[in-house]
């Protein structure tokens, strides 16, 4: 009968009611019991019931008949040959028996797994429906009995009956083996040897020593198909008894109790294994603790020492192979997906999803009432038809350790991915913080506006409140990494826990169990059991005006500075992450001026702002760049170049792509201005985005009206009734007015009556509001009424925004329990504040003794007063005014008398002859101010108190 491959502990509790001193053998029953021909399975001694223990010993057969009818498992039937005595083995109390083991041994490589001819003499009382007889067996003609007596294996029990012929042959073989010294009879006795009945006390040393080494073993019982009890024989000759699991499958339960039934397909597992190896040499390889792979954070470095295990997880090799894949194959055991982390390193578990594919498609067993698997590619949650399967793409954004956005080649679409099968770690837990932010910087290294290949593994449907996300496997490089399984390997990433038969995985899930499996092993990344606080939040350097202030000369000094592109607000407007100092900035592209995007859905976009800001994105997020700085604008911004690659200029780049304008002012002072220049020009040549509708002869008409009016001639006189209703010093010197006497000041008497009526009422805000910039709201001065404004600047952190009340012009930073969304109803009217400066002139400079005085000075003529103002030019929304004092007989009598020749004479101003570029188009009012000059001059007043000060302008 040819041997084949499995073992189980079935038969153990099936025959554990055996008296102590009974030896027996297990078959399968058939038709006859008096006599037969049936295949010895195993040579055992059960002898404790307490314990449940099997041992093996000489004198006893257990038989079993061949395999019922579709494998069903056979019965099995104890034989004890008659007038025999073997040595009895030990247990977990006591010693073997000298010579126990190799008299059984003796018995099991003559007898089990061949066929045997038995006569029963007597029959036992049966255990659990297991038949037992006394009698006599043969193998191929040869008596089982004599062949112990003779090779000195077995002793004659004593005889009470009268002695037969047969009797007399038995008793002269014993005696020819005792003079020989054969077997038992050998006079110098059995060598030592160390029998350990118990699992070793320190599991994971046991595993650590013999990890993967090949041991040679006998397997003593079968609990089900996949669960073993060997004896490993070691080299230092000491045997050992352990309990395996068979690595990368697990069969259905069987029964340990009367009366309990198996579940289905657990019996014919077990007869499938016990067939196959019980009391067979096999090669044991121990590979682990059958503990799953830690969760993350769950564990404690200062956990006590675990109680020895009761099991081990390990291959066991017959000669005809690894049996794991042959249960699999018939259908009877399923694969166990966490084991994929000691076998994929060679094969294994390839091995055995290729035998469960063929177990599925032929409906084996467990697998009778599954349905046929849907084609690669059309399961549930599958890509649909009009999604590419796999595609070359860019990755153009890094969300997060497990999240990638990557936009495709062959359709410049953009898509949000999921690594298949993989858990990052999250940045909203502290103790994760740390690793979710190693492991997006990881990704972010190796992906980010790399060419990577992406296949769509599946789709994971839409689940509360997670979005419906395409999952998939994305590879780089030349050799087609799998940057999954290198995140996982390093410990900065988990991999999910999929359902047994959920077919919806990564294609490489076996890979990334063993990554998982090293990285666990390695204590790496979140495995260590390390709690690393989490990392600070970067200083906002661009929070305020006055902080940016401080490091403007220090980055000046620097020159190039690496950062990273950390978030793209718009076309030309960029926050800049410096990893090496844990800072943040707001840089602005300097010397250009990209369209702007909406803020917020109120909001439109001016027109391709989205397209500058898509470009914007796709090109420089996450990118090591390096920037220089120029200057800082009033917000804290910085104003300065931003380099990709080293060479490439992101202004140049955009202006190049039709992507933002020049502006003029700015761009003069750049020593690339010229490259600006050439680049908008050939933008307009070529009608690049922007410039698609640019009309070159219509511009030019455009530019020569626009440069005689704000140029070469003055405005058309323009006078308003005004009130200075705001003066500011913060950032510069700056006011606003109200016109008066217009339909917009009288709405917004009515507005304001209406708005404080409204603000009466108790008016909460909703739920999670919270301000941003740009954003229209309420705001509660410090008088304690509420106006409108607009957030120039909100701070979460704070709890605190920087507000411009827009019907006055007053600047506070504001409370955010003092703001409120501002009602629908009070926001048609536009703000009635305008920003203005004064024409012609400006105050006396900062660093200047006299600037407080003329501030006060300005206030005290200027502020709260109704006032005649003439518009000489208009720089945007900001109006350059002449103000003019009705109140004052000088004015009425002098048109050109005004408070900025004032404001001159008194030396508390001087003439601005750079900011003031349609100076020359006022020839009047400059020899008026000229007159004022020499007058401070002469009098020495203000500024000019020691001397002549207006050529250090």
């Amino acid at each position: 009968m040819q041997e084949g491959l499995l073992v189980d502990y079935a038969l153990y509790f099936r025959v554990c009611g055996l008296e102590k001193d009974n030896f027996q053998i297990q078959t399968q029953e058939s038709e006859s019991y008096a006599s037969g021909s049936l295949e010895v399975i195993w040579i055992a001694e059960l002898w404790s019931h307490d314990n449940c223990e099997a041992v093996i010993s000489g004198d006893s057969l257990i038989l079993r008949a061949r395999p019922g009818p579709q494998g069903v498992p056979p019965k099995e039937r104890v034989l004890h040959l008659a007038d025999l005595a073997a040595p009895r083995l030990g247990t977990a109390t006591r010693e073997d028996e000298p010579w126990a083991f190799e008299s059984r041994e003796f018995l099991r490589q003559l007898a089990v797994g061949k066929e045997i001819s038995f006569t029963s003499i007597h029959s036992l009382p049966s255990n659990d429906d297991v038949p037992r007889d006394l009698g006599t067996a043969e193998i191929g003609g040869v008596d089982l009995a004599s062949e112990l007596l003779k090779n000195g294996w077995a002793k004659l029990k004593e005889i009470k009956r009268e002695a037969s012929e047969e009797d007399n042959k038995k008793k002269d073989l014993e005696n020819e083996a005792k003079s020989a010294g054969k077997g038992i009879w050998n006079p110098h006795g059995q060598k030592a040897r160390a029998v350990n009945h118990t699992m070793p006390v320190d599991s994971q040393a046991f595993v650590t020593e013999w990890k993967g080494k090949p041991i040679d073993a006998l397997v003593e019982q079968v609990r089900d198909g996949t669960t073993l009890r060997v004896r490993l024989l070691m080299p230092d000759g000491e045997h050992q008894m352990v309990n395996v699991a068979l690595a990368g499958v697990r069969s259905a339960r069987v029964s340990s109790k009367q009366g309990e039934a198996s579940e289905p397909w657990g019996e014919e597992a077990k007869f499938f294994t016990e067939s196959r190896l019980l009391q067979r040499p096999v090669k044991v390889q121990i590979l682990s603790l059958p503990n799953s792979t830690a969760t993350p954070f769950q564990s404690s470095a200062n956990a006590a020492a675990p109680p020895p295990a009761s099991i081990y997880i390990g291959t066991v090799i017959h000669p005809a192979g690894n049996v794991a894949e042959y249960l699999v194959a018939a259908g009877l055991a399923r694969v166990v997906d966490w084991h994929a982390g000691m076998l994929s390193s060679n094969g294994a578990m390839e091995r055995l999803r290729a035998a469960e594919k063929v177990a599925k498609e032929r409906r084996l067993c467990l697998y009778a009432n599954t349905a046929v698997p849907a084609p690669s590619g059309k399961a549930n949650g599958a890509p649909t038809s009009n999604q590419s399967q796999t595609f070359d793409a860019t990755v153009v954004r890094v969300w997060s350790g497990d999240q990638v956005s990557v936009v495709e080649k062959d359709t410049n679409t953009e898509r949000r991915l999921q690594l298949s099968s993989t858990r990052g770690p999250k940045l909203s837990d502290p103790r994760q913080a740390f690793y979710a932010q190693e492991a997006r910087e990881f990704l972010r290294k190796r992906l980010i506006g790399k060419t990577v290949k992406v296949h769509i593994d599946f789709i994971r449907p839409r689940e509360g409140e997670f979005e419906e996300r395409e999952c998939a496997t994305i590879r780089y490089g030349g050799q087609g990494a799998n940057v999954a399984e290198q995140l996982i390997e390093k410990g900065l990433a988990g991999i999910v826990r999929h359902k047994r038969d959920d077919e919806d995985r990564s294609p490489d899930y076996d890979k990334l169990m063993a990554a998982e499996q090293a990285a666990v092993s390695d204590l790496r990344g979140i495995h260590s059991g390390k709690e690393i606080p989490a990392p600070k939040q970067p200083l906002n350097i661009s929070e305020t005006n006055s902080r940016a202030t401080q490091f403007l000369n220090g980055f000046k000094r620097l020159g190039r500075i690496p950062a990273v592109v950390d978030y793209v607000a718009a076309g030309s407007r960029f926050k800049i992450f410096l990893p090496k100092d844990n800072q943040s900035l707001t840089l602005v592209l300097a010397g250009i001026r990209a369209p702007k995007t909406a803020r917020n859905a109120s909001e439109k976009s001016e027109p391709y702002g989205i397209e500058a800001y898509e470009f914007a994105t796709r090109r420089y997020m996450q990118r090591d760049v390096e920037f220089e700085v120029e200057s800082i604008d009033k917000s804290g911004g910085f104003i300065g170049s931003l380099y990709f690659n080293k060479t490439e200029n992101v202004a140049l780049n955009l202006v190049k792509e039709g992507l933002a304008t020049v502006h003029s002012f700015s761009a003069e002072g750049l020593s690339w201005a010229r490259q600006l220049f050439d680049a908008e020009e050939a933008a307009k040549q070529t009608k690049r985005n922007i410039w698609s509708t640019y009309d070159e002869e219509a511009s030019k008409v455009a530019e020569a009206v626009a440069e005689s009016a704000s140029e070469t001639g003055p405005l058309k006189s323009e006078y308003l009734d005004v009130i200075v209703s705001d003066v500011r010093t913060k950032n510069g010197f700056a006011f606003s007015i109200q016109i008066l006497n217009t339909e917009g000041i009288a709405s917004l008497e009515k507005l304001m009556a209406e708005f404080s009526v409204h603000h009466r009422s108790p008016v909460t805000s909703p739920l999670g509001f919270v301000p941003k910039g740009g954003d229209l709201v309420s705001a509660k001065f410090s008088d304690g009424a509420w106006y409108r404004a607009k957030i120039r600047r909100a701070s979460p952190i704070k709890k605190e925004a920087e507000v411009t009340f827009i019907d006055y012009g007053n600047q506070d930073t504001i409370a955010f329990s003092n703001i409120r969304p501002l009602d629908s109803k009070f926001r048609s009217l536009p703000g009635q504040a305008h920003d203005a400066r004064l024409s012609f002139v400006k105050l006396a400079a900062a660093e200047s003794d006299y600037h407080e005085e003329a501030i006060d000075r300005f206030r005290s003529i200027c502020e709260g007063r109704k006032l005649v103002a003439n518009v000489d030019h208009r720089e945007g929304p900001l109006l350059h005014l002449r103000l003019i004092d009705t109140a004052n007989p000088i004015a009425a009598q002098n048109p050109l008398a005004c408070i900025n020749a004032d404001l001159v004479s008194e030396g508390l101003a001087s003439i601005d002859r750079k900011g003031c570029k349609y100076l020359s188009s006022y020839p009047q009012v400059l020899k008026k101010l000229q007159t004022s000059i020499a007058q401070a001059k002469r009098d020495r007043a203000g500024m000019f108190e020691f001397g002549d000060v207006e050529e250090d302008d």
